[in-house]
């Protein structure tokens, strides 16, 4: 069995994993809370588990868990996928719920414990489902890498993520465009440069910064 299908494997069974666990936490903690009788929208709560909640915060909780459950079940990309993004959720309600408790906004009846909750469970599934995925640059043993590019060759395309310059055209065009930041990063450029050079920085794949950059200079732009 090859490196990449084991690392995918591997990758895969944390995904899903980390997935299930969560999704299995927040919907025990989902379905205790509507068995205690909770007021919709109470901003106080009641304790389940060491936390505070009300029913909107039970219902949210079934809802999630029952995605991250699916997830979980389907593993590969969507669980990797579901996990980064329910973790920075998971964030974004601990960073913004500490501004509402003692509030009548607290509408999800968060405590202290809750904010802990929040931010350390999001954080977890932040990293975890982010875990071999994401970075400047994957290693071609990667399976997400190893993923793209089957993907692109089963289209008929080329591996443009990694495409080195081929032809004088490329080759050119790389170098004006090394030219232009180094030009425009030590305070020099024109106006057109550097309005160029904002355009092609939005493009994260190499090979298509170089191909929108050589467009815009035959088109007319002012080369470095």
């Amino acid at each position: 069995m090859s490196s990449i299908g084991s690392d995918a494997r591997r990758l895969n069974g944390l995904h899903r994993i980390s997935s299930l666990l969560v999704g299995i936490m927040l919907l025990v903690f989902g379905v205790l809370g509507f068995t205690n009788n909770l007021d919709f929208f109470s901003t106080t709560g009641s304790p389940v588990l060491g936390l505070s909640t009300n029913l909107l915060l039970s219902t949210v909780s079934v809802v999630v868990g029952a995605v991250l459950v699916g997830a979980a079940v389907r593993g590969g990309r969507f669980a990797s996928t579901v996990s980064v993004t329910v973790g920075a959720l998971f964030l974004l309600s601990g960073v913004v719920n500490v501004l509402l408790i003692g509030t009548p906004y607290n509408l999800l009846a968060f405590r202290m414990p809750n904010v802990v909750f929040s931010l350390l469970v999001g954080l977890v599934m932040l990293v975890l489902g982010a875990y071999g995925r994401f970075s400047g640059r994957l290693p071609s043993d990667n399976p997400y890498a190893a993923e793209q590019k089957h993907v692109v060759d089963a289209e008929g395309g080329d591996d443009r993520d990694q495409r080195l310059p081929a032809g004088a055209a490329d080759i050119a065009a790389a170098r004006s465009l090394a030219d232009t930041e180094r030009l425009v990063a030590n305070g020099g450029g024109t106006e057109e440069q550097r309005r160029m050079l904002a355009e092609v920085d939005a493009i994260r794949d190499t090979g298509e910064r170089r191909d929108a950059w050589r467009a815009r200079t035959e088109r007319g732009g002012a080369p470095a």
